[in-house]
């Protein structure tokens, strides 16, 4: 949908499915960056607002209905419309602050607690993507998060 160096033209509007947005590190590792899901938007914001090549690839991760708006039909709604313009300010508000908070947890919790974190986040997406993309968004191996699973197995009654 997406590739880094590509110029985002589009904010897209999940309608259904589930995407995600990372990068690639000097290494050739995947980084998740974030997932979008059922009524979320999904963007590399600084191409899109700067015009500049994207940081980040998009890719589909199952199914997907997307409603997609062109960056110069956006502006121009904006201008014309400017309860869309304080709409679009609150979801970037909105935006920075789940931007803030996942780097505050990256920080300050250990993997097993951001891995809960994750579940609050993203209700019922790790029943429908590999697992090696939510240990990418967290942070660690895809065998670490196996551990932090099996362990929170066996700790249930």
């Amino acid at each position: 949908m997406l590739q880094n160096n590509q110029i985002c033209k589009y904010l897209y509007y999940v309608q259904s499915g589930s995407l995600r947005v990372y990068g690639i590190d000097d290494h050739a590792l995947e980084n998740n960056v974030y997932f979008a899901i059922d009524d979320w938007w999904v963007v590399d914001l600084r191409s899109f607002v700067e015009e500049t090549p994207a940081r980040f690839n998009i890719q589909a991760l199952t199914d997907c209905r997307l409603l997609s708006v062109h960056k110069s039909k956006f502006d121009y709604l904006l201008e014309q419309i400017p309860v869309l313009e304080k709409w679009f300010r609150i979801l970037l508000q909105n935006a920075l602050i789940s931007s803030e908070n996942r780097i505050n947890n990256k920080i300050a919790l250990t993997a097993e607690l951001r891995y809960l974190e994750f579940l609050k986040k993203y209700p019922n997406l790790e029943l429908q993507i590999a697992q090696k993309h939510i240990a990418s968004y967290l942070g660690i191996t895809a065998e670490h998060l196996s551990k932090i699973k099996s362990k929170r197995i066996r700790s249930k009654p």
